[in-house]
């Protein structure tokens, strides 16, 4: 149960994101109130309001950013993308929930009880989460298009986790234990935070995980600075580099650290072109990897075999994992259009006794259970469509090695959807702000010596894609 203190916290955010957009530019203030957000507010307290979902430390720090950028870019930073094609897909985002609602009006009995079917209250309801949800992907297109943008972004993905070291190395020597001190409750299993004989921190995020992911993406952020290296301080990043490998390593997260393994030679020494590559590809199997499971093309025994060479308990983890994902997915092709709806109708339920027994860790099969192949095509479609149009756009433009990480970042952020549920305020960021990139710098004809117009310069986006 969260303290008092942490529901101060949480409704004290609009006046601290406030305070950043006086202070510095309303690019930076945008990307700390969001990273902030995510890195001091309390996990899972929420203030629960009627009609509206509950506001918890995304929710609020979204609409921080949104007050933020009202006030200090005015609507320029709420304006629709260029492209009909981005505009479907976030019309179907936001209002797929809809259809979704009316195709579940029924009741499904389970054991003794019930779920509710689905009513019209609960479908302004998810749309406003959802629209909540997608606020950042609004504003960082709009506001972080240039690649100064997209270099703050890095360096501030850095300075937070350089920040958080510090709990870190805390809790990693006395256990997680700083969420209890502050706010009051631990925000999830204490014995999921117990490994190889330590602990792995968590510090105010949702898992230990999530945190190791964090540190894996400010540790690839401090390696493309220091061969970006812009402003003579290679030697420091690299600093930072090594210390934020460390830091990772001690995380224990056997994922975030192969991550950082593949990542980290890619942007110290590969080609733009190769990095934007390998960006491409981790799209397209985040895109099409429910088609590939659903047709049995993903090498499961192959990769049960490979992680048991490593670790057996992280084998049976992942052997839990594609079990569950059968089970779901199987759920979720009875309706598979517009899903099973929330209330937990997407779960799998002992039909006696009304026991869930089913786990829901990847955010691909969360969403497809509940809002069906739409809400699928719809979410992973927002968060590809800046990848796939960024390396059209490199065909006939030169991209910034800042601008190539962040989508590699988002990429990797894509994959890890897979397995797990770290869909977060930061990875609309990041999408956002590669598709804002994409718009400013997609020209019609780039070898015509006619002079163009500043608007007509900007080639919309489904002309690319």
């Amino acid at each position: 149960m969260p303290n008092i203190f942490a529901y101060l916290v949480l409704a004290s955010w609009p006046g601290v994101s406030l305070w950043l957009f006086a202070r510095l530019s309303v690019e930076r203030a945008l990307i700390w109130t969001i990273v902030g957000g995510y890195m001091v507010l309390p996990p899972t307290a929420s203030f629960d309001l009627p009609v509206v979902p509950a506001l918890d430390k995304y929710g609020i720090a979204n609409l921080s950013a949104l007050m933020g950028c009202l006030i200090y870019a005015g609507r320029r930073s709420i304006a629709l993308p260029r492209s009909p094609l981005i505009c479907l897909l976030l019309a179907a985002f936001v209002f797929s929930p809809l259809a979704t609602t009316l195709t579940n009006e029924d009741a499904l009995y389970i054991g003794i009880g019930a779920l509710p079917g689905l009513r019209l209250y609960d479908a302004a309801s998810i749309l406003v989460s959802q629209l909540l949800f997608v606020l950042p992907f609004f504003l960082a297109q709009n506001l972080l298009r240039t690649p100064g943008a997209h270099r703050d972004q890095l360096k501030i993905f850095i300075a937070g986790a350089l920040i958080y070291s510090v709990p870190m190395l805390i809790e990693i020597r006395l256990s997680p234990q700083l969420n209890t001190w502050i706010y009051g409750f631990f925000q999830h299993s204490f014995a999921q935070m117990m490994r190889s004989g330590g602990f792995r921190p968590i510090v105010f995020m949702p898992h230990g995980l999530w945190l190791a992911f964090f540190i894996m993406t400010a540790t690839v952020a401090a390696a493309t600075l220091s061969r970006d290296n812009t402003d003579n301080s290679r030697s420091r990043w690299l600093l930072a580099t090594g210390y934020l490998f460390v830091l990772l390593f001690l995380c224990k997260s056997l994922a975030s650290l192969v991550y950082a393994l593949v990542l980290l030679p890619l942007v110290l020494m590969a080609p733009v072109r190769i990095v934007l590559m390998t960006s491409l590809g981790f799209a397209a199997v985040a895109l099409s990897y429910p088609i590939l499971r659903g047709s049995d093309l993903v090498p499961v025994v192959q990769l049960l075999n490979w992680a048991e060479s490593i670790n057996v308990d992280r084998a049976q983890s992942l052997a839990f994992r594609f079990t569950n994902e059968d089970m779901l997915l199987s759920k979720a092709n009875e309706r598979p259009i517009f899903g099973w709806g929330t209330w937990g109708r997407n779960l799998i339920y002992d039909l006696q006794t009304g026991e869930n027994i089913s786990v829901t860790d990847g955010r691909w099969i969360i969403v497809i259970g509940t809002f069906g192949w739409l809400g699928y095509l719809a979410e992973f479609g927002l968060l590809t469509a800046p990848i796939f149009a960024l390396f059209m756009t490199s065909r006939r433009n030169a991209i910034p090695a800042v601008v190539a990480a962040t989508a590699l970042l988002l990429g990797i952020n894509l994959i890890d959807m897979l397995p797990n549920a770290t869909l977060l305020p930061i990875t609309w960021m990041m999408a956002g702000g590669l598709l804002g990139y994409v718009e400013c710098n997609a020209v019609e004809e780039p070898n015509s010596s006619a002079p163009i117009p500043e608007r007509s310069v900007i080639r919309p986006l489904n002309s690319i894609l």
